[in-house]
């Protein structure tokens, strides 16, 4: 009885291990796999080695102290509103010709 166990559990053992085993080429399907999302992880990469034109971005440290200023006594500037989509505005069709 214990011998069977050891014969079921060897080829048991070989069968799951055969299917482990690849001629070393990727098929069509899975030669993209992942591809959106490496495409994506590259989009989010920061040039490690940007080239400017000018040594450093232009900046006032007076506009900048009055901007800390006025945030300390609560009377920040607020942004103009900008629409960024005419929901309901028409000019949509029905579909139909």
């Amino acid at each position: 009885m214990n011998i069977d166990r050891r014969i079921f559990a060897a080829v048991t053992a070989v069968i799951l291990l055969s299917a482990c085993s690849t001629d070393g080429q990727k098929s069509i399907a899975s030669a993209s796999f992942g591809e959106a999302n490496r495409q994506t992880m590259m989009a989010q990469v920061i040039d490690p080695d940007p080239q400017y034109a000018e040594a450093a971005p232009k900046g006032s440290g007076e506009q900048a102290a009055a901007a800390v200023e006025r945030y300390r006594k609560g009377a920040v500037k607020k942004p103009d509103r900008i629409r960024t989509s005419n929901v309901g505005a028409g000019g949509s069709s029905s579909g139909s010709n």
